[in-house]
């Protein structure tokens, strides 16, 4: 596999560099470095998984990475300022920002945009053909690296818990605890333990006990390459050993279920199967959906519907659908009408009846019952959700939405700090900052509202109403200077904002006082009237 990017083609299999055909002198950790980044391009690579996948998880100091990522860019005609290739994601991470082609063993080279393309849908399709299949993961027994041997029960008991919270995703198929622990105490190669129980990831990690501090380390492993796909270290103090436990495992198992998902879009915008099954269309359609713009909102309709065509039991492809078209409704050009919110509520009632435990279909029908304006019954869905999967981030950041239009602020903004607690690597993540900035705004916050909204901006996925909201809070806020810078911004991301714009795309707030305080917010800040 070779990527390219402007002049630049970095082969995986030599090991090499080069710059319009002549070979770059890099040091092979750079090499290494590079090919981390550019096969995780367009998503935040965090520097525990740079040290885990380039120092294999040895004990180096950020200047050590500062060191090799200064060479990195050295290398590529790139520095800190200019951030042309390897951006910095402020105490987090680094992310690849060039457009990257890759050059397949057959000879075709696509570009990441040409792999975004409207996917050729089947001529005749089967219907109601199964779905090619969920992802296989299994959770191998945690190492205990403790001294004492009798620490064991804290391993396993951590590798259970994952096992148990992983399975309420229930899009992911979970290897059952009694055989993942067949493998316990074996040094395994991961590539045959996953040809061996047929999964496409495996979940590995161990756990450190000394005195009164616990270190858990963990990873998810792709099964075919053996390489890294996610890795995190949880360094915390004793107390309530099972609180402790709770904690852990639960903000592991949210993690791991984006990471999983963004892997198998990943996968299959760069195999592009020329036959999609239902189980393709959905991806691709997800894919669409987490870009966040208006084109890539009507494609992922588009193939989330055939997604249903091709399997009329495939529940995810209904819910997900009216998430999409609620989306299209508040930030691009779908109508709000009554007919396609009825629509998106039968499409979510849809997956229900085929799967009633599914906490994804009740938190995504939560987000058709606020658009509706029906937020009791919307934070009792996503209290059902939260009920039947608690590590599940989007149904909390959707409870905090839902109680701030009933003015419950306080207990919104809790909601809030949970979700991005739970996932802060969400494809979501902007939306978590800007929907409780917006609670902050109704609650007369403004300037935890602004500092909000900065997080919000500093996410490359954002959206531009969080300028809107930046705009409003500032105004508010009396500082009517920033208010016009962040209008520009605001302006410079949607031409067309308006404030009747904004009259017309917060239908979906019921009380008086909320759409009025935040339209004069618009008009102090200095947006067109429209």
């Amino acid at each position: 596999m070779r990527y390219l990017f402007d002049e630049f083609s970095l082969d995986a299999d030599r090991f090499e560099l080069t710059r319009d055909g002549e070979p770059l002198r890099v040091e092979p950790q750079v090499i290494e470095l590079l090919l981390l980044l550019i096969e995780n391009a367009g998503r935040m690579v965090s520097k525990d998984e740079i040290i885990d996948v380039v120092w294999r998880g040895r004990v180096v100091s950020e200047a050590a990475v500062s060191s090799r990522i200064k060479s990195a860019r050295q290398a590529l005609g790139d520095d800190g300022q200019a951030q042309r290739y390897i951006r910095t994601v402020h105490k987090k991470g680094f992310r690849f920002a060039g457009e990257v082609r890759r050059d397949q063993a057959d000879g075709d080279i696509r570009t990441d945009a040409e792999a975004a393309d409207p996917a050729p849908l089947p001529a005749e399709p089967a219907p109601g053909a199964p779905s090619a299949g969920r992802p296989a993961v299994a959770v191998l027994p945690f190492v205990n690296l403790s001294s004492d041997a009798e620490q064991e029960y804290l391993s396993d008991g951590i590798t259970s818990d994952v096992i148990a919270r992983l399975c309420k995703h229930r899009w992911i198929d979970v290897v059952a605890r009694n055989t993942s622990f067949g493998f316990k105490g074996r040094a395994v190669d991961v590539r045959e333990v996953g040809r061996i129980l047929s999964v496409a990831y495996l979940v590995e990690g161990s756990v450190q006990r000394a005195g009164n501090r616990i270190r858990v380390a963990v990873q998810l492993v792709d099964a075919a390459s053996g390489h890294s796909r996610w890795t995190e270290r949880y360094d915390r103090e004793m107390s309530d050993i099972f609180a402790l436990q709770d904690e852990i495992t639960e903000m592991i198992a949210a993690r791991l279920e984006p990471e999983i998902g963004l892997s198998e879009r990943s996968k299959l915008i760069h195999s592009r199967p020329p036959d999609l099954h239902a189980w393709d269309c959905f991806h691709l359609g997800i894919f669409h959906f987490f870009k966040f713009t208006g084109a890539d909102n009507t494609e992922a309709q588009r193939l989330l519907r055939r997604a249903q065509e091709l399997d009329p039991q495939f529940g995810e492809a209904f819910a997900w659908w009216a998430y999409a078209l609620i989306l299209g409704m508040v930030y691009w050009e779908t109508p709000p009408t009554r007919e396609l919110l009825d629509e998106a509520l039968a499409a979510c009632d849809r997956a229900l009846e085929i799967d009633r435990q599914n906490a994804t279909f009740h938190a995504l029908r939560a987000r058709v019952l606020l658009a509706r304006r029906e937020y009791r019954h919307a934070i009792a869905e996503n209290q059902a959700a939260i009920e039947l999967n608690p590590s599940f981030a989007a149904a909390h950041c959707g409870l905090g939405d839902s109680l701030a239009y009933e003015k419950r602020y306080d207990e919104a903004v809790e909601c809030f700090d949970r979700a991005i607690a739970l996932s802060p690597n969400d494809p979501q993540l902007w939306a978590f900052y800007s929907y409780g900035a917006l609670a902050l705004i109704f609650k007369g916050d403004y300037d935890t509202a602004v500092a909000w909204t900065d997080r919000a901006a500093g996410i490359p996925n954002c959206q531009y109403w969080a300028w809107a909201h930046r705009s409003v809070a500032m105004a508010l806020a009396g500082h009517l200077a920033a208010a016009a810078r962040a209008r520009e911004h605001l302006l410079q991301q949607m031409p067309g904002f308006t404030i009747e714009f904004a009259r017309q795309k917060l239908f979906y707030l019921r009380e008086a006082e909320h759409i009025d305080r935040y339209l004069e917010g618009l008009r102090l800040a200095g947006v067109p009237a429209g």
